[in-house]
């Protein structure tokens, strides 16, 4: 009972504080980093260095090595980073987590009254003050992010303090004298760290907890660095776990996530006892707390050195682990991974939902070159493109109406709607692609064709609905309002087009000019390039929109229509002059 109360009750309620405020201070750093950290991730391709101070800076942000390790199996998995470019962002990952270890040695320094205010003892209720007033205070979001921080360090170092105050009520009992002397086992050491580090998946609170036993006395250098060996091959768990159902490339970083970890702790492992055999006398002496920070700084600038150089030799080894297999088709994946970092996730969707715009357009251009120029393949080729895209509109809706009730900021919100608006309207111009593409194989399968007036006049509508097309996904991609202005006057063309053509077409039916069958095919055509080039009209409409306005395309069209608009005159006239009907 007394064991219960003075050591064990004390720890874990100071592990619950620390990895609490660990949490709360990485999510509110997360959330101030934005879109800006994709954005940069996107950029660092195969160089090491530029991934090395990458991963270290990102990691000293959310101070967690395991999120971000976790952020890059989902990346990878998602297609947006290449496996083999994430090795110098591990490194760096593993650099930049030792932060908090050096931010809790202060924990241990005395002195005079200016050397203890660094304390960060004295100091995290100044902080915890001040975020409490910013949560209550500030209006925003930014400034509540920066008061969760504040808080989430003090909570932090409150847990330090508990672990602290439990391993020094205990130091002198005889059975946690036993404890520590099985720690100079060195290989005891390391299980015991990488089991509890890999069972409460924190490097960061096990590091914690070695510099509390430092604080309380009696662990030797010795002790220490398999402990700090451990915990860095114990944090592995966590990307391991988020490796589970992923492709071959995501475990592949998981595997070089654990293997860069697991080679230098062999080589730390093997040099500690080369000192211990030569008797080294420091490996006995009592360690601080900033010796464990030092501990676990030069275990991870030594593991880059090392691996550096093998790095190609890593890759192999990753992929003999994790070998090529045959991959299945093309498919729509958004990864569970990302999902709270409400940036990165709104980033991919919006990078699929561009695929999608993309395989769109490319399947209409298709289907209206298969009027006259009929290819089977290309047939298969919609039909396939097609189920794509209907699997692009489940995929990416489903995610992006879960995403819809985070805590999204207006310009956040607005471009989730505007994503969700847009895939229907991708989903349709698909189907449409695909009506056109089975009305081009019905007039080859029946040997018809229209006359040389008819080719003509779908030859100028459905050059309309190609440049329509281009100029709406266009616009979206390249998030150009400018672009997108463009396309209402086209649409309004569009539509007077399929009027003046379904009038000649009747008049050609009266003169028995054509035939009933290629009425009906002809009247299609321009069922579909008119309903094509409406969504095109939605898509631009809500590029166009701030985010301060509705997502209404109806309501905002009757409102550029009404108004006095000379812009939209003059390329409405642009336009119809381009796409004249030539008698």
């Amino acid at each position: 009972m007394q064991i219960a109360t003075s050591m064990i009750i004390p720890l874990i309620l100071g592990l619950t504080f620390f990895l609490f405020g660990m949490n709360v201070m990485s999510g509110g750093l997360e959330t101030m980093a934005g879109g800006g950290l994709e954005r940069t991730m996107k950029k660092v391709t195969a160089n090491d260095f530029m991934g090395f101070f990458l991963g270290a800076g990102v990691t000293v942000a959310i101070q967690s090595s395991s999120a971000f390790t976790v952020m890059l199996v989902g990346l990878v998995n998602s297609g947006l980073l290449d496996f083999s470019s994430t090795f110098g962002m591990i490194m760096g990952s593993n650099v930049g987590t030792t932060l908090t270890a050096w931010l809790l040695s202060l924990a241990g320094i005395e002195g005079a009254w200016y050397v203890e205010v660094m304390n960060p003892s004295f100091f995290a209720p100044i902080l915890a003050f001040f975020g409490i007033a910013l949560q209550m205070v500030s209006k925003k979001k930014k400034r509540k992010d920066l008061g969760n921080i504040l808080i989430g360090f003090a909570i932090l170092i409150c847990g330090m303090d508990l672990m602290s105050q439990s391993m020094e009520s205990v130091r002198h009992l005889p059975w946690f004298t036993d404890f520590l002397a099985s720690l100079k086992n060195p290989l005891v050491g390391l299980l015991v760290s990488t089991v509890f580090t890999g069972i409460i998946q924190s490097s960061a609170a096990t590091i914690g907890i070695v510099q509390a036993l430092a604080l309380a006395g009696g662990i030797t250098w010795e002790m220490a660095i398999p402990l700090v060996l451990g915990a860095n091959i114990g944090t592995c768990v966590t990307a391991l776990l988020g490796a589970v159902g992923t492709n071959k490339n995501a475990k592949r970083v998981v595997v070089m996530h654990f293997s860069v970890n697991v080679f230098g702790s062999i080589f730390c492992m093997i040099l500690l006892y080369a000192l211990r055999f030569f008797g080294v006398s420091v490996l006995t002496t009592e360690i601080a707390m900033v010796g464990v920070a030092i501990i676990h700084t030069l275990f991870n600038f030594i593991n880059t050195l090392l691996l550096l150089p093998i790095k190609k030799l890593l890759i192999k080894f990753c992929t003999w682990v994790v070998p090529d297999k045959e991959e299945k088709q093309h498919t729509v994946f958004l990864d569970e991974r990302i999902f709270n970092n409400t940036p990165l996730a709104i980033s991919e969707c919006r990078r699929l939902t561009n695929e999608m715009a993309e395989l769109t357009r490319v399947s209409l251009r298709k289907s209206i070159d298969l009027i006259f120029n009929y290819q089977q393949y290309t047939v298969d080729q919609i039909r396939q493109e097609e189920n794509l895209s209907d699997k692009y509109e489940d995929k990416l809706g489903t995610y992006l109406v879960r995403l819809s009730n985070n805590n999204l900021s207006e310009a956040e919100s607005h471009q989730v709607a505007r994503m969700l608006h847009s895939i229907g309207d991708f989903e349709r111009i698909g189907d449409h692609a695909l009506n056109i593409c089975k009305l081009a194989e019905e007039i080859h399968e029946k040997h018809i064709s229209f006359s040389e007036d008819g080719k003509k006049e779908i030859g100028i509508i459905s050059d309309a609905v190609k440049e329509i097309i281009n100029l709406s996904i266009q616009s979206f991609t390249n998030d150009d309002p400018e672009a997108a202005s463009h396309v209402e006057p086209l649409e309004q063309v569009v539509d007077k087009l399929k009027k003046q053509l379904k009038a000649l077409h009747i008049s050609r039916l009266q003169n028995n000019e054509c035939t009933i069958e290629l009425g009906f095919i002809f009247t299609d055509l321009l069922t579909n390039f008119e309903r094509v080039s409406d969504h095109c009209s939605n898509i631009a409409v809500y590029t166009m929109q701030l985010p301060s306005d509705m997502l209404d395309a109806h309501k905002y069209l009757n409102s550029i229509k009404s108004s006095s608009n000379s812009n939209f005159v003059e390329d409405y006239e642009m336009y119809k002059s381009r796409y004249a009907l030539h008698k």
